[in-house]
Parts: structure tokens; C-alpha cells; sequence
């Protein structure tokens, strides 16, 4: 290694360190959360992605048009759509997110957001940053929230992952000092970690959910992890009526197919990357990735998602229109919860149990041998006629 090489790295590390200071910054600066209900007109942004993420995202809008039509009508609520964050318009511009898509996203109050494709590091792509990455940090969306429910396998389970922080939080931005070192870096504050905690633990309490698990690796990654268990324990005092417990991450990882120990967890606050992984394999009780939502909450914005990919080899394959869009679906009852729609938010869950879990009437499998997209839509609005 050379004193050149070591000075631009250091180089590279300060403009870091500066740049994730005034991050820090300025989210102190930061004001309430939105207030929906105050709100003359709420603006959903419907941003379809790449891939199957336009059919699904289409699909679910669709039946959330159905569900909110006296409001679009009377104008309480618009639906935007929003082009322009596909693969191939975001390598035009070397962009995660083209600038105009950008201001469109910014111009509206909710967003309804179809997969991406995330180039990987030595493929033919330029190396451009995660477009949901990209999203959460410009629209502080601090906190990833995922449901798990199996009311028949007592599994009650609702994750608050970091999203703005940890390993993702510069994760594009690591630098091969030399051709045999390369780092990357891990970002944890004290504004960041304090409110997910907080989020989590007020929910909990709203929701008489007797506990929180705060999941880190403390042991090992001492000083960012540390600190986010440290911080985390400290909100937790505040909420005397909710027991408080920690989880090094690859034990929770087991725990969570205990049969017997799965049932005792409630709520869980963990860092980004950790809540990146533990959240599929809880997805997978459900069935998988595709029977789940997630959303992105912030103060100002909130956006909502399915959990999978962008699948582009069903768009290769000619198989885009048998598209699962159960996940987007299941986002969207979040997305209308959020706005204040709880009766509506309850409705579609419940149609989405009676399509998905009881009658069956449609199934999807991706392929010919199954419904489409538009054809599982449809039954989900029928159903939600006769509730």
C-alpha cells in the first residue's frame, strides 16, 4: 500500500464523515409527522418500477380506486401516476432516481411503489445505488414496518427496521483502497436510533403489545451496534408497561422456526441490514415474499411496496400478466391505514384473507396454469363488494 492510496482514502472517509454530519443534522431539524386527516387533498403517488412492478402496481391502484371512489370523486384524494424509474431511464441518467422523477415523487403525500432492478456490483450495469435506498434517504423514510400475522401458529410479529442507516446508509460508496483491500462502512446516530425505537415502542403501546425485542450483534459489532442497543434500552425505560429484551441477530434467526420460543415475540427494532434479511425469512410463514407489504415511514412522506424483486425474467418470458400482486395488495392496506382510512384498510385485509387463504377461487402461479393479475384484482374487488 502506498502513502498516496492511504491519503485518498482518508480523503474519501472525511467527505463521509461530513456528509453523514449533516444528515445527522438535519434531522433535528425535522418537524411532526403529517396530519392526513388536516390535509384538504392527499396525493397518491402510483410509481410503478421495473419489471412486473408497473402490472402489479397498476392492479393494486386499481383496487384502491375502487375502494377510496367517494373521495376521488368529491377530490379528497388524487391518484398521480408517476413513469420513469426503470432500469433503463435510471442508467440513462446515472441516476438511482432521474432528477423529474425526483420532484414527482417529492409532490406527492403517499406513493404506492413497484419493485426496481438494483444493478449488482461487476455485472454489465453501471453500478448505480438501490433506487429504495435512493428513495429513503431523500425522503428520510426512517422506518421499514412488516407484519407478520398466523393467528393459528400465534404468530402476532411486526418488525421497525432502520432504514436510512447501518450498512446501507452508504452502502454504494465503499472504496477499494487497493486491488487486495476494499471497505465499506456502517453508519449508526443517535437521532436515527432513537426515533425507530421510539416508533417501535409506540406502537406497541397503541397496540398492547407487551414487548419489545431489540435485535443487534452488539457483541461483536460493538461500537455501531453498541450504540444502537444502548440507545434503544433507553427509549425502551420510558414504557415501563412493556418488557424489553435483546437478541444477537443470528439467534433470533433461529428462534424464529422455535415453535415453542416464536410465540413470545411481539415487536422487533432492529438495524437495516438485519431487518433486510429477518423480515423475508418472516415472510416466509405467510407463504413468502409475495404474500406480503412493507411501508417506508417518514415525518413528511411515507411509501409503500411489495417485499420481492422486480422478477424481469417473467417479463423475458412473455409471463408478466400472471404477475402475483398480493404483496402490493397487502402494502396497500398499510398505505390506507396510514391515511387514516382504517375501515377501508380493514376491508381490503379482509378480502385479501378470503381470496388468498379461504375461498380460493383464483390462483395464481405465475404461469399460464394460474389467473392473471388483472383477473385476481377483479375477484379481490368482487369480494369486497359482498362484505
Amino acid at each position: 500500500m502506498t502513502e498516496s492510496q492511504v491519503q485518498a482514502a482518508l480523503s474519501h472517509f472525511e467527505k463521509l464523515i461530513r456528509e453523514q454530519n449533516e444528515r445527522s443534522e438535519n434531522i433535528k431539524k425535522q418537524g411532526d409527522f403529517t396530519d392526513y386527516k388536516a390535509l384538504d387533498k392527499i396525493i397518491i403517488g402510483v410509481c410503478g418500477g421495473d419489471g412486473i412492478g408497473p402490472i402489479i402496481t397498476k392492479e393494486s391502484a386499481r383496487v384502491l380506486e375502487f375502494l377510496l371512489k367517494p373521495d376521488v370523486d368529491s377530490g379528497k384524494i388524487e391518484f398521480k401516476e408517476i413513469d420513469g424509474l426503470t432500469i433503463e431511464n435510471r442508467i440513462k441518467a446515472l441516476k438511482a432516481i432521474p432528477d423529474d422523477v425526483m420532484e414527482e415523487l417529492k409532490s406527492c403525500h403517499v406513493i404506492l411503489k413497484g419493485p426496481t432492478t438494483t444493478p449488482q456490483a461487476g455485472g454489465d450495469m453501471p453500478n448505480i445505488e438501490s433506487a429504495n435506498v435512493a428513495m429513503r434517504k431523500a425522503l428520510d423514510l426512517f422506518a421499514n414496518v412488516r407484519p407478520v400475522k398466523i393467528p393459528e401458529e400465534g404468530i402476532d410479529w411486526t418488525f421497525f427496521r432502520e432504514n436510512t442507516e447501518g450498512a446501507y446508509a452508504v452502502g454504494s460508496k465503499g472504496i477499494n483502497i487497493t486491488d487486495d483491500l476494499a471497505m465499506d462502512f456502517v453508519v449508526t446516530t443517535t437521532e436515527g436510533s432513537q426515533r425507530i425505537a421510539k416508533l417501535a415502542y409506540e406502537y406497541a403501546r397503541n397496540n398492547k403489545k407487551d414487548r419489545v425485542s431489540i435485535i443487534q450483534k452488539a457483541n461483536i459489532i460493538k461500537t455501531t451496534d453498541g450504540k444502537f442497543l444502548n440507545l434503544a434500552k433507553e427509549i425502551g425505560k420510558d414504557y415501563p408497561e412493556i418488557t424489553t429484551d435483546e437478541w444477537y441477530i443470528d439467534i433470533t434467526t433461529a428462534k424464529l422456526i422455535d415453535k415453542k420460543r416464536r410465540k413470545d415475540f411481539k415487536v422487533f427494532v432492529l438495524p437495516n441490514l438485519y431487518g433486510d434479511i429477518i423480515t423475508d425469512e418472516a415472510a416466509e410463514f405467510m407463504g413468502g415474499v409475495g404474500t406480503a407489504g412493507s411501508a417506508n415511514i417518514g415525518k413528511k412522506y411515507a411509501m409503500f411496496e411489495a417485499i420481492h424483486g422486480s422478477a424481469p425474467r417473467m417479463i423475458n418470458e412473455g409471463r408478466g400478466r400472471f404477475a402475483d400482486p398480493c404483496s402490493m395488495l397487502r402494502a396497500s392496506v398499510m398505505l390506507l391505514s396510514h391515511i387514516g382510512k382504517q375501515a377501508e384498510a380493514d376491508k381490503l385485509e379482509r378480502a385479501l384473507d378470503i381470496c388468498m387463504y379461504e375461498e380460493k377461487k383464483y390462483q395464481i402461479t405465475g404461469r399460464e396454469d394460474g389467473c392473471t393479475c388483472e383477473e385476481f384484482g377483479n375477484y379481490v374487488m368482487e369480494t369486497l363488494s359482498n362484505l
